[in-house]
This record gives structure tokens, C-alpha cells and sequence, in this order.
């Protein structure tokens, strides 16, 4: 699958629950992170998403907030991905920033160069990621 999205993560769907018009999915990548994902019940049925069945989960660099580890802030966003700096790769305005989560995944984001050097990003540093629930796009292939 060729997208956009520079976070394209594959991964089991290990729970969902079911709502009126929308649906919680946990999508549980290969190193154990936990993806949450919220989408339509329309779309739940039309990927054919059950317990147990693979998923990609797909998150924008752009929607991703990066915090540092130690900060212990708190968010209500669902995602909540711990790592460590792999590179800073600075723009004019912007840097993307890739991490490495714990499971050996890469996570990229988008974020201002003043937000760079306002958390010290660099690499070495543990870094958590957030986003939102319903900005994960779920796919499968096939």
C-alpha cells in the first residue's frame, strides 16, 4: 500500500469495542506498542476488522505532538508511544523527527524548529509521541 502517511504500522486488531456509529480497534504492532484507533462502525464492517485479523494502522507525521519522557505530562489523547530519538532532520520552519519505539518501530513527526530546540530534541534523547484516536486511518491489504 503506497500513501502519504509516513507512519504506516502493521499489527494484530487485539480488541475492539463495538459503538452506534463508531468503533474503538486496538492494533497491537509486533514490539507490543498499542494503537487505538477510533472509526466508523460502516468501517469496521467493510474492512472485515475482527479480534485477531491484521491491520495497518496509518498516522500523518503532521498530527503527531512530541513531548520529552521525563516531562509527565498528560494528555487525553489514547496514543501514548515512548522511544528515543533517531534524527532530527531540520527544515527553515520545520524538523522531522524520527524515533525509535521500543519494539524497534519508526515513528515520524512533524514539528516546528522551535519546538526542537525548546525540548532539547536530539538524538539519544527518549522521547514520547501523541495522537488522537480518530486521526489513525486503519487499512488492510488484500
Amino acid at each position: 500500500m503506497h500513501t502519504s502517511a509516513r507512519n504506516q504500522f502493521a499489527g494484530t486488531v487485539t480488541a475492539m469495542t463495538q459503538g452506534a456509529v463508531n468503533d474503538e480497534i486496538e492494533i497491537t504492532l509486533p514490539g507490543g506498542e498499542v494503537i487505538v484507533a477510533v472509526i466508523t462502525r460502516h468501517s469496521t464492517q467493510s474492512l472485515g476488522l475482527k479480534t485477531g485479523s491484521p491491520a495497518l494502522a496509518l498516522i500523518k507525521a503532521s498530527w503527531i505532538i512530541l513531548a520529552r519522557s521525563e516531562s509527565g505530562i498528560r494528555l487525553s489523547t489514547r496514543n501514548r508511544l515512548e522511544g528515543t530519538v533517531k534524527a532530527v532532520k531540520p527544515g527553515a520552519v520545520n524538523a522531522e523527527v524520527e524515533i525509535t519505539l521500543k519494539g524497534g518501530s519508526t515513528l515520524a513527526a512533524i514539528v516546528t524548529m522551535e519546538s526542537v530546540s525548546g525540548l532539547g530534541l536530539v538524538v539519544g534523547q527518549p522521547a514520547v509521541a501523541f495522537f488522537k484516536a480518530s486521526q489513525v486511518v486503519v487499512g488492510v491489504t488484500g
